[in-house]
């Protein structure tokens, strides 16, 4: 199955998690570019996350002991800035 990103768009992927070893609760996923990205869902392993940084999204694990706000915020700041400089 695929999900769009639409450009200039952060969504989180936990609930798109679905192995149980997987070493991240949550996965913010960021698109900075002009077009719509296909991410494949749901997520199996941690290949994904090198395959899709390689289609241009920012992809920031997040782990157990992570505060997923805090990194989310920041993620979304970092997208601000980058929205801000297009204008």
């Amino acid at each position: 199955m695929k999900f769009v990103v639409m450009p200039h768009h952060i969504i989180s992927t936990g609930g798109y998690i679905v192995e149980v070893d997987f070493p991240y609760r949550n996965l913010i996923v960021v698109n900075p570019t002009e077009e719509p990205v296909k991410i494949d869902i749901p997520i199996f392993s941690e290949d994904w996350i090198d395959k899709h940084r390689k289609l241009g999204l920012y992809i920031t694990p997040v782990k157990e002991k992570d505060n997923f706000l805090s990194l989310f915020r920041r993620e979304h700041a970092k997208l601000d800035k980058i929205k801000s400089q297009i204008k």
